[in-house]
């Protein structure tokens, strides 16, 4: 069996997040406390809903709760994961796990990325359900061509990104041929080319840092593959205006023998999404 953690991002935060994980790793939320100058508990436990969905907070909260629920895991089973995969922010708590970076050299890089991508043109994105990515492509080349595709979720649900406005007609672009046209709650175009300058200013600002090459397998959202020995600053960078090609990286971590996908972190959404490619691959090939 093959153990893999999968650590979602900033669609699955809600105020709340965290209650029983800060009482366990007190050490570490003076660090976290310390680096933003708050308190992390004070921000997921009391923040508005309007607050905590602000890029820099969202990010911010994911990260301590995904690394504090993954600290708990391991404690609990005493095991650690074979391999670890995360979905856009999720990917810092992975490569945490994998012993890129420490605790809280990733918070402040974290940081800084919320930072930055808050400081990007306005935009927005929105889930496309039912349409395929090829024709998805086709279809914003045609009729909506500042919008890119931006996350490959899963068969069917694909999130695209762009200016606030086009966002907001994409229903009236796709017309009858998506089930859904779904606008998510986010201040930006993220993983679009629309962050392309934010990607720039943060790859400036990792050069500071000298990151280890991963001791578990991490799978890479840019690639779908794993890290392998270079730099993760390169893929860190090009990851926030790349697509989120989470469905390539399921597929690939599904080959691994008997994979037993744990989600860590806050909610569901995850597990959804690999059971939606797990039943995709299974009717395409009955016998895998």
């Amino acid at each position: 069996m093959t153990l893999i953690h999968v650590f979602p991002g900033q669609g699955s935060h809600r105020p709340g997040i965290g209650r029983d994980l800060f009482p366990k790793f007190p050490h570490l939320v003076r660090q976290a406390d310390s680096v933003l100058g708050r308190s992390i508990a004070d921000l997921c436990l009391n923040a508005s809903a309007q607050e905590l969905t602000d890029t820099r907070n969202t990010q911010t909260a994911m990260y301590v709760v995904n690394a504090l629920s993954y600290l708990d895991a391991v404690r609990e089973t005493g095991r650690v994961p074979d391999a670890v995969a995360g979905h856009s922010l999720g990917e810092y708590v992975a490569l945490f796990a994998a012993g890129t970076f420490d605790f809280l050299t990733g918070l402040e890089i974290v940081v800084r990325r919320g930072e930055l991508m808050a400081q990007a043109p306005e935009g927005g994105m929105a889930a496309v359900m039912g349409v395929a990515e090829d024709r998805i492509h086709e279809i914003l080349a045609e009729r909506a061509p500042a919008v890119d595709v931006a996350n490959l979720n899963a068969p069917g649900q694909t999130v695209v990104s762009g200016p606030r406005d086009d966002i907001a007609r994409l229903k009236d672009v796709f017309g009858s041929e998506a089930k859904a046209v779904v606008a998510l709650n986010v201040g930006g175009a993220f993983h679009s080319r629309h962050m392309a300058d934010a990607a720039a200013e943060f790859g400036t600002f990792l050069a500071q840092y000298r990151l280890a090459s991963p001791r578990i397998e991490v799978i890479s959202n840019v690639t779908a593959r794993p890290y392998g020995t270079d730099d993760p600053a390169d893929l860190l960078t090009r990851q926030i205006a790349s697509p989120v090609r989470w469905t390539e990286s399921i597929a690939h971590l599904l080959d691994r023998p008997e994979p037993e996908f744990r989600e860590i972190g806050p909610g569901q959404v995850l597990t959804g999404l690999v059971a939606q490619i797990r039943t995709q691959r299974r009717a395409l090939s009955p016998t895998a």
